[in-house]
């Protein structure tokens, strides 16, 4: 087994990691104390070809697959949680479901602005009423001529106000046995009827632009349709599968920085007479949060190396993101902890790791929900 990364792959880690320290990172703070999307950041990653990496050149991409992505996720996400969630959005669920479900016309018209960085992608699954019960859609699209005409509402929608379009899950009707047919359709956010706002005050990853969606009386064209009318519900999941891999790598990246920031606290915070990197309890807690991290480094890692080798990767992903994210969640709490009184301070960084790290734990399937696949997988 071969666990270094290749030239390609590391150069994507140098680059995205200069940028991420020299762009991104001076503007952090900012970004998360006044809840504002960096979209001029995001056109330079666009010119950068960073929202591209996974998809071939023929679609705008630059064909470096889900493990050069992922090592890019987790680097922008190591300084800036809001634009690493944004970043991994963007890619694992507004793009990438237009690649692997969508037609040759779907792809050059919406996929291929999307990985050159012109626009960016939202999938508006999540509703007031289905969040992991994402079978419960009730957004309905009732066919009317040559259109569907869309009605419902969806929440809690990454990137959905600076996209051009919205890919939405919605009920096409009953198949043989009387369950719901659940679809894909891609929405033009400039379509009459849609409603798209971003008004939520959130806890953590406070620039990473979260929407909710209102589709009332929306027509589009059939054309939209991705793949066939049944397969909604199996794309989703899918989409679902690879979106894992991405967030696990961004968990990584705050969980890295809550190692780095405590580590260079410790060996400068003086009490009692001594750094307190010489105390054995916080030797204790920066060792466990070092193994931690190292063990959902190579789950995130094996994951993404598993999709690119086009093998079956659906548990290694529900691996990946269940760890990665807890450990994000408990690295980023023991960071805290480490810096005591300072930690609860904004200028520390170490309190908004915590706060974007939770979100990880519940967006893309909640914890809960990642045991279930796992236990399923397990044969349960």
């Amino acid at each position: 087994m071969n666990f270094e990364l290749t030239k390609e792959q590391s150069m994507v880690q140098k680059v995205v990691r200069e940028f991420a320290d020299e762009i991104i990172r001076p503007r952090a703070q900012e970004i998360d104390k006044e809840a504002r999307f960096p979209a001029d950041i995001f056109k330079q990653m666009g010119d950068l070809g960073l929202l591209g990496i996974p998809f071939p050149e023929k679609y705008g991409g630059s064909g470096g697959g889900t493990l050069s992505y992922a090592l890019a996720v987790e680097e922008i996400g190591r300084v800036c949680g809001s634009t690493g969630l944004s970043y991994a959005a963007a890619v694992s669920l507004g793009a990438s479901p237009i690649y692997y479900f969508g037609s040759e016309e779907q792809k050059q018209t919406f996929l291929v602005p999307m990985a050159q960085g012109k626009t960016l992608g939202a999938f508006g699954l999540t509703e007031p009423n289905a969040g992991s019960d994402a079978g419960g859609t009730k957004t309905t699209a009732v066919v009317e001529g040559e259109n569907y005409l869309i009605n419902g509402e969806k929440c809690f929608i990454t990137n959905a106000g600076y996209s051009e379009q919205v890919i939405v899950t919605a009920v096409t009707g009953k198949d043989r046995k009387g369950k719901k047919t659940i679809s894909s359709i891609i929405v033009p956010s400039d379509t009459a009827g849609i409603q798209i706002t971003s008004n939520y005050d959130k806890m953590g990853v406070r620039g990473s632009d979260t929407a909710q969606i209102i589709l009332e009386n929306v027509s589009v064209s059939q054309k939209n349709l991705l793949g066939q009318p049944d397969q909604g519900f199996s794309q989703f999941l899918k989409t679902l599968d690879g979106g894992r891999i991405s967030i696990g790598a961004l968990g990584l990246g705050i969980a890295q920085a809550s190692l780095d920031k405590s580590l260079a606290y410790a060996k400068e915070r003086e009490q009692f007479g001594s750094n307190i990197s010489n105390f054995q309890s916080i030797q204790f807690k920066l060792a466990d949060m070092a193994m931690e991290i190292e063990l959902a480094r190579n789950m995130v890692y094996k994951a993404a190396w598993l999709k690119d080798k086009e093998k079956d990767f659906s548990k290694e992903a529900a691996f990946a993101k269940l760890y990665a994210t807890e450990t994000a969640f408990r690295a980023a709490n023991q960071a805290v902890q480490i810096h005591g009184g300072y930690g609860y301070m904004r200028e520390y960084e170490v309190e908004r790791y915590l706060r974007d790290a939770k979100l990880l734990e519940i967006g893309e399937g909640t914890s809960e929900i990642q045991r279930l696949v796992i236990a399923r997988h397990l044969g349960c």
